[in-house]
């Protein structure tokens, strides 16, 4: 019996000893992507640039488990010094996993959208992505170990969904990923993505204009191929947990598709 009882121990944490870094942790799939990783063994550093959301998330998760950094992705010194402060702290970096993001009017188009509302979407999910992987491969590559997963989307693999900012920007963060998976194999590090449908996040929500979680599950059940069990972000958590955990310690160069087969089926 207690042999058992290890192993399920064992088992239960996942990510015991590791150290992550969560851009966007702050909120939405971030916020509880920080909390599987704590309750699986990790010590999170959470990134974002909700300040007050951090440090609750952080003093909730226990201070020798989570600490907050203020960080812009789209600047280079903030996410150097976030990467800077994991290991500084913990000593290493394990997982980083490059999360921030925002999604623009799912009305724009190229016949009404702004080159500004372009520049910031492509800013914050390609630039940020490009960021976070750089700092992180710069003291993973020495270690000779880590696990980079970036957020991407269903928009990653097909058109006309939202979009042609938020589009163009995920197929672009999987681009960045398989450059990444290629250079990086040779240190034994590994890249990949999550691709989530739409999700009940504070983000979603606003882009949507819908304030009320259970609609916007509604919303996506009616469109979705897989019946019966609705997307939450605790879906894409545990997709994230797999990527960063040894337990994916052979894939790289991987887009997970968390959408209930829906690209492979439908259109919005």
């Amino acid at each position: 019996m207690m042999g058992s009882t290890s192993v399920l121990s064992s088992v239960a944490r996942r990510l015991q000893g590791k150290v992550a870094l969560i851009t966007g942790g702050a909120s939405g799939i971030g916020e509880c992507t920080a909390k599987l990783f704590a309750q699986h063994g990790a010590r999170v550093v959470v990134v974002d640039i909700q300040d007050d959301k951090g440090h609750s998330l952080c003093a909730d998760l226990g201070p020798a488990v989570a600490s907050y950094v203020h960080c812009d992705v789209t600047n280079e010194a903030d996410v150097k010094h976030a990467v800077d402060t994991a290991v500084s702290l913990h000593g290493k970096l394990d997982i980083m996993f490059n999360n921030a993001g925002v999604i623009d009017d799912l009305s724009s188009g190229f016949l009404n959208g702004e080159k500004s509302a372009f520049e910031k979407v492509v800013a914050i999910n390609v630039l940020g992505a490009y960021l976070g992987t750089k700092h992180a491969a710069r003291v993973m590559a020495p270690a000779r170990a880590g696990s980079i997963v970036t957020t991407a989307s269903a928009a990653s693999v097909m058109g006309g969904l939202v979009s042609p900012a938020y589009t163009c920007s995920k197929h672009a963060v999987v681009g960045l990923m398989r450059c990444a998976a290629a250079e990086l194999g040779p240190f034994r590090v590994r890249a990949n993505c999550v691709s989530p449908h739409a999700v009940a996040t504070p983000m979603a929500r606003k882009a949507l204009g819908i304030t009320d979680d259970e609609e916007l599950e509604r919303m996506v059940e009616a469109t979705a191929n897989l019946k019966g069990t609705r997307l939450k972000a605790q879906d894409l958590a545990e997709a994230v947990l797999y990527l960063g955990s040894d337990e994916s310690s052979y894939v790289s160069g991987h887009n997970l598709l968390v959408d209930g087969g829906f690209t492979v089926t439908k259109r919005w």
